[in-house]
């Protein structure tokens, strides 16, 4: 079985994790189930967020179970230190933990809000406090930008990184895991199915393993979905010229179509968060319908109807995106769902 050491946390997990994002739009009871079978399995690293609703508290559940040590990973959108610590005593009391072992600052979009938790009164600053008491072991980070995280290497405050990175969005390869690894941080890859795009969980798990020293925590909503991924885990994982080819396809189709989330479009004259938008049917997808009608994603959306398709985000795409096009799809998907 494939196991990493995650860099200078020590922790040693097998390769392949669990993340806690698609339990939270089924049953409890499924949520319940799918989580104790993939530990039972032999999952020993599960990754959740305060983000994600009812997550934290069904793992928390689950894990009660089970005897087998689990490292539990959480993570927090709070940007200051007293709004960090308030979401990490809401995470032990979810996950009915008297600490965790790794808290992450989540989805630290761009540098001004990197500036913003690694600055004075900052939410790094209540993460060391909240490690000193011993409520937490391992401080991490994540985001999407490639910017960001070649920043946060740079200055080595954070013992882990989670990044995006599948064949459809590959571009972690050379700019931030190798580097990464090389500071002895640990790696966590998210979207290894580019948040539902990927259909193909075979070449999906495969490429995310070809990156050795790495951990994959792609999310499943079930035990059967759990098994065709731990199967392949477990298995040969070496891509064959076929699948490379499979690959290639594959990007050949979703090339002018995947929004790779670097931001660059932006900003935005209407202020519209051009990624989240494009990228709304696979959140649908992991999330569930019922964030369109009451989550931060509907105002998201709302903003959408005021694109002007004045093409300014055209000129900044490094991928020659169609972006008004992609925005007034996703809209109109949008209202289909809401019929």
């Amino acid at each position: 079985m494939r196991r990493v050491v995650l860099g200078k946390t020590g922790m040693e997990i097998n390769r392949l994790g669990f993340g806690g994002i698609p339990i939270q739009r089924i049953d409890q009871k499924q949520a319940i189930e799918t989580v104790v079978h993939a530990v039972e399995r032999g999952v020993d690293f599960i990754d959740t967020a305060r983000a994600y609703t009812t997550s934290e508290k069904r793992i928390g559940i689950a894990l009660k179970e089970s005897e087998k040590r689990v490292f539990i990973a959480s993570k927090s959108q709070q940007r200051t230190a007293d709004g960090i610590r308030s979401d990490i005593e809401k995470s032990l009391y979810d996950l009915q933990k008297d600490s965790l072992d790794l808290y992450q600052c989540h989805f630290v979009r761009d540098l001004d809000a990197y500036r913003e938790i690694t600055g004075r009164g900052g939410a790094l600053e209540g993460l060391l406090k909240a490690r000193d008491e011993g409520l937490i072991r391992h401080i991490g980070l994540t985001s999407h930008s490639l910017d960001v995280l070649r920043y946060a290497i740079d200055d080595g405050l954070f013992e882990t990184l989670m990044v995006c990175y599948s064949y459809l969005e590959w571009a972690a390869e050379k700019a931030v895991i190798p580097n990464a690894l090389a500071a002895h941080m640990g790696v966590i890859v998210m979207k290894t199915f580019s948040g539902g795009v990927i259909e193909n969980a075979r070449l999906a798990v495969k490429f995310g393993l070809a990156f050795e020293g790495t951990v994959l925590i792609p999310g499943v909503e079930s035990k059967e979905r759990f098994d065709e991924n731990w199967e392949i885990f477990c298995g040969d994982a070496t891509l064959g010229r076929k699948e490379m080819l499979e690959i290639e396809n594959e990007r050949r189709q979703f090339d002018k179509q995947f929004c790779r989330r670097c931001d660059y479009c932006l900003p935005c004259p209407e202020g519209i968060s051009i990624q989240i938008v494009i990228g709304i049917r696979s959140m649908v997808k992991r999330m569930g319908r019922s964030i369109l009608q009451s989550g931060w994603q509907k105002d998201v959306i709302e903003k959408a109807r005021n694109c002007t398709q004045c093409g300014a985000c055209l000129e900044r795409c490094p991928y020659d995106l169609p972006i008004p096009e992609l925005i007034k799809e996703s809209v109109a998907w949008v209202e289909d769902q809401l019929e």
